[in-house]
């Protein structure tokens, strides 16, 4: 086997040298290398803000929306939405594993696993699609992917779904950082809290911040107010639109004994909303960006012009420990499981 580089940039074609997330185009030539692993893939469940941005573009129309994901994988050898520029994540089985990797890792051919690395670094071909469920993200197809020695992976729970798995993990990132983030009394504003990253990080941010904290989740409409106040995993729950800062801001001043909020977290899958995520926190407060549409030119030059001193923080997607502490939160609440369960097992 030819011997390859652990951060896989050996698979980089345009321009030579860079990683593969940054590159423009990566080799999704099949023949795996010494120490990549090979996966026959089921399920690519694609980043909202990039799903959200593609249906948008094909107006909807399904068959569009493939034609224009089969164009991104064969131009660039990878999932990576050239407007947003994030990708998604894989479920698939272990096809081949590398002679570097066999000794070294705690897989064998046929182990089921659900890739922690985005697709935008991940390359992949599709043979074909067969089928695409819009309102999840979710596209099944026939095709492979390669996995470097440097890619993270869960292998899945036998006792959790496959599907609500993989929709779970897609977030992962999240949750696992609100655990670290959130403490003991902390009030948390939590925007797009009725999708998937939302619920997860509402759900584990009051478990965090204890009885002396406060979690107000934002709604768009009634409708998804009503079910977030259902779940029980917000104190407070606001309508507001998020490409109104000031309209936020006075929400959550009603919400919260007219004071600012110590954390926001944005789940959010569209543009625009970095100052509906910055503004409602007091000064000395940290801002969370998860969602994938974030500016950090919008965000840094806009927190500098309302005089908002506060911690940025860009969501990584990996965290120490993240699969496990998320398929645990899905494990140990009921309703997130149930929700989880009736929306993502199709």
């Amino acid at each position: 086997m030819k011997k390859g580089s652990k951060y896989g940039t050996h698979r980089v074609l345009e321009p030579k040298g860079s990683l593969p997330q940054p590159a423009i185009k990566i080799s999704n030539d099949m023949e795996i290398f010494d120490n990549e692993i090979l996966i026959d893939v089921d399920y690519l469940n694609i980043d909202s803000a990039s799903f959200t941005q593609l249906r948008e573009e094909a107006k909807n129309n399904i068959e569009k929306i493939k034609a224009k994901i089969i164009e991104i994988v064969n131009e660039k050898g990878k999932m990576e939405n050239p407007v947003t520029g994030s990708g998604g994540m894989l479920i698939g089985n272990v096809e081949k594993i590398g002679d570097l990797l066999k000794e070294r890792i705690e897989l064998k051919i046929g182990d089921r696993i659900a890739t922690l690395v985005s697709l935008s670094l991940t390359p992949l071909k599709i043979d074909r699609i067969i089928n695409i469920q819009p309102e999840i993200d979710r596209v099944e197809i026939e095709g492979k992917a390669i996995l470097f020695e440097s890619g993270i992976y869960a292998k899945l729970p036998e006792d959790v779904e496959d599907t609500l798995a993989l929709a779970a993990l897609d977030v992962a990132g999240a949750p696992a950082q609100v655990k670290n983030l959130v403490k003991e009394g902390n009030s948390v504003l939590i925007l797009g809290a009725t999708g998937k990253s939302g619920l997860m990080c509402s759900y584990m941010a009051k478990k965090m911040a204890g009885e002396k904290g406060k979690i107000i989740g934002q709604a768009r409409n009634e409708s998804r107010a009503e079910f977030l106040r259902n779940t029980n995993f917000c104190h407070e729950v606001i309508i507001a639109d998020v490409l109104r800062p000031v309209e936020v801001l006075d929400k959550i001043l009603e919400v919260n004994d007219r004071k600012e909020v110590d954390i926001s977290i944005n789940c959010l899958s569209i543009p625009n909303t970095e100052m509906a995520s910055i503004l409602p926190v007091r000064d000395g407060g940290v801002v969370y960006f998860f969602s994938m549409a974030t500016s950090f030119t919008k965000a840094a030059l806009g927190a500098e012009g309302v005089g908002k001193d506060v911690t940025m923080i860009i969501g990584n997607g990996y965290t120490k420990n993240h699969a496990q502490i998320t398929i645990d939160l899905v494990k140990e609440s009921e309703t997130l499981r149930k929700i989880f369960e009736e929306k993502y097992i199709k």
